[in-house]
Order: C-alpha cells, then sequence, then structure tokens
C-alpha cells in the first residue's frame, strides 16, 4: 500500500510516538504529532537501549554507526547489598552493544529527525475524544477542535483512555513495589562503563552513567504497599530514600547519599492488550503492552512498533489490512518481553536461603546468562 499522501494522527510526543512519526513520514505520509504538553520537554531520567532498539533509530537515521549522546555499556555487575560484594558479571549482549541515555537527550535526537522530516506537531493539545468513522477517523481536542485523519496512532502510555476505548475498563493490579529515580552529578570516568544492579530482600538499586559520565542515573525499587501514587513526576523524600535503603553499602550506598531530588512513582501491571486496533485506529508502545522496568525493554518495544506498524503498510493493501498485521506481528513478541519483565522483578528480591541459592548460581552461570535473553536482543524489526 502506498501511504504517500495519508494522514496520521500521533497521540503522544514520547519516544514511541515520534519514532511512528518518522517511520510514517519517511514512508511519504502526512503526519501530525499531538501532543497535550506545551513543550517537548522531558525530566531527568536514565534508559537503556539495547540492540533490538539501535536498529530502528540507526534504519530511522536518528544516530549512525556512533551513537550520538549515547554511552555505550560493556555490560553488567552484580554485587550484594550489604558491603557492595560483586556476584557476577554478565557481558554485553552478543547481538550488539546497549547504550545508556538521557531520556531528555534521546527525544532530542527523536525531535530533530521528525522536524527535519517535516512531521507536525501541535502542543497543547489535549485529546478528549477519537471517533472511528467509515472513511476516516477524527481527533478531538478538549477545547472542541477537530481534525480528520485516515489513521490514529495512540502513544500515550499505559493509562491511555484510547487503550479503554478499545478493550473497555479494567482495573490495573498493584505490584506492591515502589520505584525510586534520581539522576546526580559524577565525575569518575570508566573506560568500559556498566550498570551495577545491587540486590537485597525485597530491593534492589540499578546505577548506570549518563552523559559523558557526567551524571549517574539511579533507579531504586522497594517493596512496599504504602505508596500507591502512579504518576512518575512526583517528587520523594531524599532523606526517605536513603533511610529506605539505608543498609546498602560499598559504593551505592555512597551514590544514594548524594540522591537529591528522586522521584518515585508505584509500579501497576497491566496486561497486554487484547485488541490493539479497530481498523482505523491503533495502540502503539505502553498503549499496547504496558511492562514493568525490570528488562529495560519498555522504550525499544515502542520502537520495534514504530517500525513493524510503518512496514505494515508497505505489504499490505488497506489501511485495517496493515493494522490488523501490526497486531498479529507485534501480540506476541510483546507478551512474551513483558512476561520475562514480570519474572525479574522476583528473582532481584529474593530473601533468606533462595537468595543466597540465586547467587551462588550468578556466580557460577554469570558469564553466560546473557544467552537467556539473546532472543531479546537479537531481534531486528527491520530485517
Amino acid at each position: 500500500m502506498n501511504i504517500n499522501g495519508l494522514k496520521f494522527g500521533i497521540i503522544g510526543g514520547g519516544i514511541g510516538g515520534i519514532s511512528a512519526a518518522l517511520a510514517l513520514r519517511q514512508r511519504g505520509a502526512q503526519v501530525v504529532v499531538f501532543e497535550q504538553a506545551a513543550e517537548l520537554t522531558e525530566v531527568g531520567a536514565g534508559l537503556q537501549i539495547s540492540e533490538n532498539g539501535m536498529v530502528v533509530l540507526r534504519a530511522l537515521n536518528v544516530v549512525g554507526e556512533t551513537p550520538e549522546a549515547g554511552l555505550r555499556s560493556y555490560g553488567t555487575v552484580l554485587r550484594d547489598y550489604r558491603a557492595g560484594r560483586s556476584i557476577s558479571e554478565i557481558p554485553a549482549p552478543a547481538a550488539g552493544p546497549t547504550y545508556y541515555y538521557h531520556r531528555a537527550d534521546l527525544l532530542g535526537l527523536l525531535h530533530k529527525a521528525a522536524y527535519r522530516e517535516g512531521v507536525e506537531f501541535q502542543l497543547g493539545a489535549r485529546v478528549a475524544q477519537v471517533c472511528k468513522h467509515p472513511s476516516e477517523a477524527e481527533i478531538v481536542l478538549d477545547d472542541g477542535t477537530k481534525t480528520a485523519v485516515d489513521c490514529v496512532i495512540a502513544a500515550d502510555g499505559g493509562r491511555s483512555d484510547i487503550r479503554a476505548d478499545l478493550n473497555g475498563p479494567e482495573t490495573a493490579e498493584f505490584t506492591h513495589q515502589v520505584a525510586w529515580r534520581a539522576t546526580i552529578p559524577w565525575a569518575r570516568r570508566d573506560q568500559k562503563p556498566r550498570a551495577v544492579l545491587t540486590m537485597g530482600p525485597g530491593r534492589h538499586v540499578v546505577t548506570y552513567p549518563l552523559r559523558d559520565h557526567t551524571l549517574m542515573n539511579v533507579v531504586a525499587i522497594e517493596e512496599r504497599s504504602d505508596w500507591q501514587d502512579e504518576g512518575w513526576r512526583l517528587r520523594g523524600d531524599p532523606e526517605d530514600l536513603r533511610a529506605r535503603f539505608s543498609d546498602f553499602g560499598g559504593a551505592v550506598g555512597e551514590i544514594l547519599k548524594q540522591a537529591q531530588e528522586p522521584h518515585i512513582w508505584a509500579l501497576f501491571l497491566r496486561p497486554v492488550a487484547e485488541r490493539w486496533q479497530n481498523g482505523r485506529v491503533a495502540l502503539l508502545g505502553d498503549a499496547a503492552h504496558p511492562t514493568l522496568p525490570f528488562m529495560a525493554q519498555g522504550a525499544c518495544l515502542a520502537l520495534e512498533d514504530a517500525w513493524v506498524l510503518a512496514r505494515s503498510f508497505e505489504d499490505q493493501s488497506g489501511i485495517s489490512q496493515a493494522l490488523s498485521a501490526y497486531e498479529t506481528h507485534r501480540h506476541r513478541r510483546a507478551q512474551r518481553v513483558v512476561a520475562a519483565a514480570g519474572a525479574n522483578a522476583r528473582n532481584f528480591h529474593l530473601r533468606g536461603p533462595m537468595r543466597l541459592a540465586a547467587q551462588a548460581a550468578l556466580m557460577a552461570v554469570g558469564p553466560r546468562f546473557s544467552r537467556k535473553y539473546e532472543w531479546v536482543y537479537s531481534y531486528d524489526a527491520t530485517a
């Protein structure tokens, strides 16, 4: 199908939304991104883009072979919480290196590419309703403005209203886990930077450097039930963070002492959507498959979605057929990755004899551990 001249409305100006806009625009479509924020900004946070995401960024001409603004990872170090004792080391995936990005930097690269390609942005545009008609779809903003498009892509997160329109109301399951995140100034350079995963009973902390080693990204997860606010822009109390991880020693203990402006949010579990599209409207990224952060695959899955969505229009004869093919192609893959992330949540927080047994196993198989997930990292949506 030739989409040259067709008009697409993308709801959400995050990584998935802009990647989809780029992929569609590069195939000739007219694309408008509707973003509710008044400006394209992003709060400070790090993310990891493994090879399955990098291959899409390269195909979209967002990054080159030596990625701009990213910091190459050389693997992961696993440590025990009390004194930071090394348990094992996991090498970088065989599929290709992972890169550490500040989220704002990656979004900046995507925005730059989108503007260069002629993607249109409507900022401060809060979508109130999306209507499907026989020959078009209509996006209605909360100020009453209506825009007719040929197809709508909802990339507006796990709490997407359009997800609910397609699948009905749902009740998210609280995981009894709460996440903290922060970035702190950093000045120590490592010739081969790696993520450090420090595991303790009911808690774990992940750290890795950003922006040419000038920042350290911190994500701390704890099991608790007294905080159930999902908004991830909420400020947390740095003293509370330190108190809750006060028995974490070694390097991570020193890092946590420097956190000054942490954010906090509760982790909720939503299933992969049963229905992703209705012939004119489709879900993408977290709107289709919200995932817990324990595989660092949320952004990568959205990048994969964006490429497969756009390619489906090349392979099919109509919009409805293309969206159906996209849903079929992506559903099983998303289910597998989301399930793997959920399993890791349990593995990171083991207690008592099970924790000690797991550590002994990791000492033995750590160097081979990354093979377990090669099916994640070696996936090439552009092939």
